[in-house]
């Protein structure tokens, strides 16, 4: 049976912990790196989830493994600073939602 593995930082691994995922903690963007790289070799790894701003920093050659393997699956995960400031909520959550399914979708409000 494949894992659900998260890639975060401290921050954010204990409410994953809570939730029953198993998470590996990096604090740096080489750390992260090399923690990619190991559970994309992992044969166990289904679905990897990557706090958003690791998977920003990611380097080219890993970009290119994820895109042509079939698994493990690797999603990146929003972070709170994003949701927060910076762009409009609408234009993020719809930016998320054409990444996850490839269509452009509005949102309004109810």
């Amino acid at each position: 049976m494949y894992k659900l593995v998260v890639l975060t930082d401290s921050d954010t691994a204990d409410g994953f912990r809570l939730a029953g995922v198993d998470v590996m903690v990096v604090e740096s963007e080489e750390e992260s790196r090399k923690a990619l790289n190991s559970l994309l070799d992992d044969e166990g790894s289904g679905i990897i989830a990557v706090n958003e701003k690791m998977m920003a920093a990611i380097d080219e050659r890993t970009q290119r493994k994820i895109d042509n393997s079939y698994r493990p699956i690797v999603i990146s995960l929003p972070i709170r600073e994003q949701l927060t400031m910076g762009e409009d909520h609408r234009a993020y959550l719809a930016r998320l939602i054409r990444r996850a399914i490839g269509f452009d979708i509005t949102l309004r409000r109810g």
